[in-house]
């Protein structure tokens, strides 16, 4: 999948956004929020754009700064901003009398619950995949040994080796990760929520689910757990049953 038809979004503070928004002339809007360090090309988001393509529905995604093709380096980034950028570059492209569906992939769960409020009037349903809000609190700090801690807050960044991977993690990233505590407010919207959990997911634990959907007091929500399947949900199978969801979800309120 190129970023040939992809185009960028300045937001307010000069960050430049790469998105690509597919128009179908439709009131349903489909947003994808992508995971940490990854990007709007992997299976998950082109997966989606091809079943919102068939089905004839607007989709829209996109990178946070720091991440793919957009501006910025990553180490300058942080939830606020990215949630920030997101939520401009949503209702650029989303008009308000128009129907939203959320779909967020791991730290995308996060940044999409944070603009539950800023969509309250449009929202009518979310989609989870290995949700993981508030991670960087509770699955990253709060496991560092204090000579972790101890660097992060002297040299302000570590450089965190998990797999393949290096994570640059900044000073800045976690205290404004402390701003963006989302587990503990309520949610009180009406909407349809599905969040797809795989049972050999080694990354982030079931409690994030389970959390989500005991906010949501007022929600049609269902848990959804895959067994076999580890965090990344990116199979065809596993897509297929997203998309799935997806257009149970969205037919039974067009």
């Amino acid at each position: 999948m190129s970023y040939r038809k992809s185009k960028y979004f300045t937001t307010s503070s000069g960050r430049k956004i790469k998105y690509f928004f597919l128009n179908k002339k439709s009131q349903i809007n489909v947003v994808f929020f992508h995971g940490f360090m990854s990007d709007m090309i992997g299976l998950k988001p082109v997966a989606i754009q091809n079943f919102c393509k068939i089905k004839k529905i607007n989709f829209l995604k996109f990178e946070y700064s720091g991440h793919g093709k957009s501006s910025e380096k990553f180490v300058n980034g942080n939830i606020s901003k990215w949630t920030n950028d997101a939520k401009q570059l949503i209702k650029l492209k989303v008009s308000k009398n128009k129907i939203l569906f959320f779909i967020g992939s791991s730290m995308g769960a996060w940044i999409a619950l944070n603009l539950f409020p800023s969509f309250k009037n449009q929202l009518k349903g979310f989609v989870g995949i290995s949700s993981a809000p508030e991670f960087l609190e509770e699955l990253m700090w709060k496991k560092f040994s204090k000579k972790v801690k101890k660097s992060i807050v002297k040299k302000k960044i570590y450089y965190l080796k998990h797999g393949d991977f290096t994570y640059p993690l900044t000073k800045q990233l976690f205290l404004d990760a402390k701003k963006n505590k989302i587990i503990s407010k309520k949610i009180n919207l009406k909407i349809s929520i599905s969040l797809f959990y795989g049972l050999k997911d080694e990354v982030v634990p079931l409690i994030f689910s389970k959390k989500i959907l005991r906010k949501c007091k007022k929600a049609k929500k269902k848990l959804i757990k895959i067994k076999n399947r580890n965090h990344s949900l990116s199979r065809k199978t596993d897509l297929k049953k997203i998309c799935h969801e997806l257009n149970n979800m969205i037919f039974n309120h067009a």
